[in-house]
């Protein structure tokens, strides 16, 4: 695999999403987007990605049904998990149900791609280094989803 790898990109996060996908299409990927399970396994089928990258929360759905669906399609599609919120143990699920690897957001597009790219060999090294996430890091992941969860009303936000 090389730079200009087929991507479909899944994440309901709208800004977010056309913010990555213009990134990597930068950076000579080729890239399909998708904010639903059904429109990402539509646009699979269509687009024949060589690896997807799933975001674990897609509004009230789990990225995990995502992944389940898209492995069945092709099992050797490399899929990068994105987390936030501090959901690392379900990251971890991911990857045991067959997960390229995952990353916590916001992670931007040279971190996705070098994640794709990546021996596997260098990620099980990785594995045994794994720092836990700060607590600043996740006191900021709960401020951002309940800041999510209230539409962006920092009002709201603020009395949750």
């Amino acid at each position: 695999m090389n730079a200009s790898l087929r991507i479909l990109l899944v994440d309901d996060d709208t800004v977010y999403l056309e913010r990555l996908a213009r990134s990597l299409r930068g950076m000579g990927c080729e890239v399909v987007t998708a904010e639903t399970i059904g429109g990402a396994t539509a646009r699979a089928e269509e687009f024949k990605p060589q690896a997807a990258v799933l975001d674990l929360r897609l509004g009230a759905a789990s990225g995990l049904d995502c992944l389940r669906a898209l492995i069945k399609m092709e099992p050797r599609l490399r899929i990068l998990m994105l987390t936030g919120y501090g959901s690392i143990s379900t990251a971890m699920e991911a990857v045991r149900e067959g997960a390229w690897d995952y990353l916590t957001k916001p992670a931007d597009a040279e971190q996705i791609l070098s994640a794709l790219l990546s021996d596997p060999r260098q990620k099980e090294a990785q594995a045994t280094s794994f720092q836990p996430p700060s607590l600043e890091r996740l006191e900021w992941e709960h401020i951002q989803r309940v800041l999510t969860d209230h539409g962006g009303n920092i009002t709201q936000t603020a009395e949750a």
